[in-house]
């Protein structure tokens, strides 16, 4: 039974990747705050630090077939300017139809100061786009003989066996924040690009829409200090969201993260609690454990808990890991005047 489910589950995912019929969807992180130029270009340069940072995720490792996804980015702060810097570079893999997609960006951001301790950051970003895939593995129903079983050689589909696609994306966002609160908007995907592998076809990427934001809760009582918006002695607890639609699917998710340094321990939910549909979308829980150090580095680690009926033990949920470390470089004038934004670490 469970072997059924992996070959109908895997084989709609598949055609999924090569229909043109059919919209292809971003990768998702759990932790997308710390990936913040892949969740709004806007966030380019918003902690006023420079930045790096990486994240892994394998998705489903419970299958026979499983995605994963990598994510690099560097951004610095340019302080005599008031603006953020970056690049990007993003890659996922899908084993069963070997379909590949690898994405390097550069991305800039601005921020203008609105009053006292609240400011608004815009941003855009301009990405080259790689897709790739070998389909001369895969098993279509005409070659299976239904007697026997057997797996006939020519399947009568006129596809070949490697397609390679390129083509330039763009995406823009801006961000508000004050001392205690965030709100965001990105817009992804915004020329709806063709990515059919078929010539004569085309099959566009739906745009993207994210708003994200929360509000930060100091714990702290005063005592925490802030030096080169680098805080010690933290205890925070953090309320957020991020809402995506990009069709023909819209998701919601809703989080919290204690922070009480060095330790972050945060939870998510993914899903549509209520739903025009009879049946909510419930996807998953999301538990987190975080390290935050003193001199910059973050680690953090999060477990997808599947709730759908996919069924965790089927599935295996995901598991993802971000790394990112944080230091001030180059001219620092006017640094720890705590611009930066208040938002989850992961």
């Amino acid at each position: 039974m469970r072997n059924t489910f992996t070959l109908l589950t895997l084989t709609l995912i598949s055609w999924t990747c090569i229909s043109s019929s059919l919209m292809a969807q971003d990768v998702q992180y759990s932790q997308f705050y710390s990936n913040p130029l892949y969740l709004n270009p806007a966030m380019a340069g918003a902690s006023e630090m420079t930045r790096i940072g990486v994240n892994y995720r394998n998705q489903w490792p419970g299958l026979d077939q499983s995605f994963t996804s990598y994510s690099a980015h560097f951004d610095h702060y340019l302080f005599n300017v008031n603006s953020g810097i970056g690049v990007i570079f993003n890659r996922s893999e899908q084993s069963m139809a070997n379909l590949s997609v690898t994405e390097i960006g550069a991305t800039y951001s601005y921020r203008a100061r609105l009053g006292f301790r609240s400011f608004l950051r815009v941003g855009g970003q301009v990405s080259y786009m790689d897709r790739d895939a070998y389909f001369g593995n895969l098993v279509f129903g005409s070659q299976i003989d239904d007697q026997t079983g057997a797996i006939g050689d020519f399947s009568g589909e006129n596809l070949g066996a490697d397609f390679n696609h390129q083509f330039v994306d763009y995406s823009l966002g801006m961000l508000w924040t004050n001392e205690n609160a965030w709100f965001g908007f990105s817009a992804h995907h915004i020329t709806q690009p063709n990515i059919s592998f078929l010539d004569g076809q085309n099959s566009q990427l739906p745009m993207k829409l994210s708003a994200h934001g929360g509000y930060r809760i100091d714990l702290s009582g005063g005592a925490a200090r802030n030096f080169m918006n680098q805080r010690s002695g933290t205890r925070d607890i953090t309320l957020a969201f991020n809402f995506k639609n990009q069709e023909p699917f819209s998701q919601l998710d809703l989080g919290a993260q204690v922070n009480i340094q060095p330790l972050v321990l945060g939870v998510w939910y993914r899903g549509i609690p209520v739903s025009e549909v009879t049946q909510s979308n419930h996807e998953s829980v999301i538990a987190l454990v975080g390290i935050s150090l003193g001199n910059g580095l973050d680690v953090g680690y999060s477990h997808d808990f599947t709730i759908s009926s996919l069924g965790n033990g089927n599935t295996g949920g995901a598991n993802e890991i971000s790394i990112r470390y944080s230091f001030l470089a180059g001219s620092a004038k006017g640094a720890g005047r705590k611009s930066s934004m208040p938002c989850f670490k992961y």
